[in-house]
């Protein structure tokens, strides 16, 4: 099927193909008639999905009506739980629709206030924003919904397990009843129906992808190897095989900089990007690494939400995460579009409970490898597949851009001590 084949206007289709696409992705091909037809969607798409495109594409072309947008409106509004993610969509929007009359403009935390409230003044056609900011903007004034007309929630899974479920109730009771919703989510668990029951009417479903399920096309093996000997296995790695590009996740903002000091002392080129990072050191970290002046890209599974790098071949897990729905997350970076990647884990023998868990969500025992010179002191124990149901795990509470609120009390935690809230081991 070609894009032409989904009614799509004409200068939509040329900037498509500029863009050097002539194929849609299933996402696209499900959602973006839907869309165009006016109904709500509920949307199960993984990243690498091409779910961006799937609503920004029929936006773009229902919006491009001639409606005239007044001073501090929105005609969409596209809330998204993470700066970068924000950033990308905004540039998703600009692209596609450069052969448009339309005006968009993104807004997050982390940066003044004052230059996003100017962009306001005129009115935007698409709106996209973190639900912290937006709230901030709207209790200002400096933006007003009565002109509202369609809303995306993207990424709507890590926007509860972020703790914006207050936040996003806020913004609900200030948007008009009648508007068309879609919402996008990895994966539909009951907090995300619940939700959803609130915002869309009359959904078409959608999914494109297994729930909790990893890409074929990514091959995934772990090393086995103590903490402290982590970073000199990394360094082992990339210098053996030659790495280029990789990218490298760690359970905490210090461990990032204390991994990329680590990487530098060795003469391989690392940058990192967490919460404690500027935006604009963000920015200049992902566009370094995208041109190869920096080989290793180390970040946070926050900060790295949203990150949008094509035939990216390998990632790190330098920590496998607290919470193993991540591990989806971060190793759906690679092998994207039907490319091959391979995804590595680094794993001590104090994560063992993690990798049980990850196992038992992807219902799979990972492939172990030992490295000579790096045999570990401390045995990783033998995995045994747990085949038992998995319990839904509650949704946090919080309230800013781009970072989780360690509010959780252990008690409401189904793995204990085990699985601290991300907030506090990131801000570590």
């Amino acid at each position: 099927m070609s894009f032409a084949a989904l009614n799509l206007s004409p200068d939509l289709l040329q900037a498509i193909e500029e863009k050097g696409y002539t194929t849609p992705s299933p996402i696209q091909v499900e959602a973006i008639p839907a869309v165009l037809q006016g109904r709500d969607i509920m949307a199960a798409a993984q990243t690498g999905t091409g779910k961006t495109a799937a609503f920004t594409l029929p936006l773009l072309q229902l919006l491009n009506t001639g409606v005239h947008v007044n001073a501090n409106q929105a005609r969409a509004l596209i809330l998204t739980p993470t700066r970068e993610l924000a950033a990308q969509i905004e540039a998703s929007i600009v692209s596609y629709g450069k052969h448009l009359p339309l005006r968009s403009t993104v807004v997050f935390g982390g940066v003044k206030i004052n230059p996003q409230m100017m962009r306001l003044r005129k009115g935007v056609d698409i709106l996209v924003a973190t639900p912290g900011r937006l709230l901030d903007l709207h209790n200002q004034k400096a933006i007003r919904f009565s002109q509202l007309e369609i809303l995306v929630l993207d990424e709507a899974d890590r926007m509860l397990d972020m703790g914006f479920i207050h936040d996003i109730r806020k913004i609900m009771a200030t948007l008009p009843k009648k508007r068309q919703n879609l919402l996008f989510s990895a994966t539909f668990s009951d907090e995300i129906r619940k939700l959803a029951k609130t915002i869309v009417h009359n959904p078409i479903e959608i999914s494109v992808s297994p729930r909790n399920t990893t890409a074929e096309t990514v091959k995934q093996r772990i090393y086995p190897v103590d903490k402290k000997k982590k970073a000199y296995l990394l360094t082992h790695l990339i210098k053996q095989y030659q790495w280029q590009q990789v990218l490298v996740f760690t359970r905490t903002k210090r461990g990032a900089n204390q991994l990329v000091r680590h990487l530098e002392t060795e003469g391989i080129q690392a940058a990192a990007i967490h919460g404690n990072k500027s935006q604009g050191a963000r920015t200049k970290a992902l566009a370094d690494f995208k041109t190869g002046h920096i080989r290793i890209l180390v970040a946070t599974d926050i900060a790295a939400r949203g990150l949008d790098i094509d035939q990216l071949p390998q990632v790190v897990n330098f920590d496998l995460p607290n919470v193993p729905e991540d591990y989806i997350h971060r190793i759906g970076r690679t092998g994207r579009a039907g490319a091959s990647g391979q995804a590595v884990s680094l794993v001590s023998a104090d994560e063992f409970v993690q990798l049980s868990d990850i196992e038992r969500l992807i219902k799979t025992v990972l492939t172990r490898e030992i490295v000579d010179d790096f045999e570990p002191v401390h045995t990783l124990p033998e995995s045994r597949l747990d085949r038992r149901p998995i319990k839904p795990k509650k949704p946090r509470v919080g309230h800013r851009d781009g970072q989780r609120s360690g509010a959780s009390k252990q008690g409401n935690n189904p793995r204990g001590r085990n699985n601290r809230t991300r907030s506090n081991q990131e801000n570590k």
